[in-house]
Formats: C-alpha cells, structure tokens, sequence
C-alpha cells in the first residue's frame, strides 16, 4: 500500500482544512487508516483513525468534537475534516495504513507511512 496525503496549508486560528490521503493497491481499501501528527520538538503523536468500513472511528482527547475522520473506498481516500483549528494544531500531518492494527492509537502498529503535509495554524 502507497499512501500520499495532501490539503495542508495555513489557516487562521478558528478556520478549517480538509487532509486527503490517497491510497494505491489493489486491497488498500481493506486497511484500516490512521492519523498522526509531529510538531516541531515533539514526539509523533495520534490524531484519529478509522477502520477499514469506516464503522468505527477513534480520535484523541485533543481533538474530539472539532475532527472528523471518514474514508471513500471506491475512490481509496480517507479525509480528516478539520474544524476550530488552534494553533498547537500545528505540526506534520501524516496518515498511516495497518491491515488490522492491534492499536488504532499507536504509531507502531502501522507498517504504511505516507509523507507528511504541513498544517499551520496562525493566530
């Protein structure tokens, strides 16, 4: 599985961004997708994940209620809907695909990385 996100940009603090990423493979739509974060000095950290239905999703205490995470498996895309963004949003936005991962909130459960896109929240 090949995984390439995009839809980063800079925003204002309260403002929204949608992340796309895009996976390749005849079976990518069979995995479950996740969502982490890095910002600058900081460890990578989990954001959201969803399963490979898209029946179930998991998100961080930080981000509950202002993140949405959903998956087009015809077209092999998972989004992440970002809404009241604030500025220790910020950081590299990077998803992630595991078959069936043991820990949907755990970085090294999953074996596909794609790049990361840059998210700058300004205030």
């Amino acid at each position: 599985v090949q995984l390439q996100a995009f839809g980063g940009g800079l925003v204002q603090a309260g403002g929204s961004l949608r992340l796309s990423c895009s996976a390749s493979g005849r079976t990518a739509s069979s995995y479950a997708m996740g969502w982490f974060r890095q910002a600058p000095g900081k460890e990578r950290e989990f954001v959201a994940a969803i399963n490979w239905s898209g029946g179930s999703t998991y998100y961080a205490d930080s981000v509950k209620g202002r993140f949405t995470i959903s998956r087009d498996n015809a077209k092999k895309i998972v989004y992440l809907q970002m809404n009241s963004l604030k500025s220790e949003d910020t950081a590299v936005y990077f998803c992630a695909a595991e078959r069936r991962p043991s820990d949907y909130g755990l970085d090294d459960t999953y074996g596909y990385w794609g790049q990361g896109t840059q998210v700058t929240v300004s205030s």
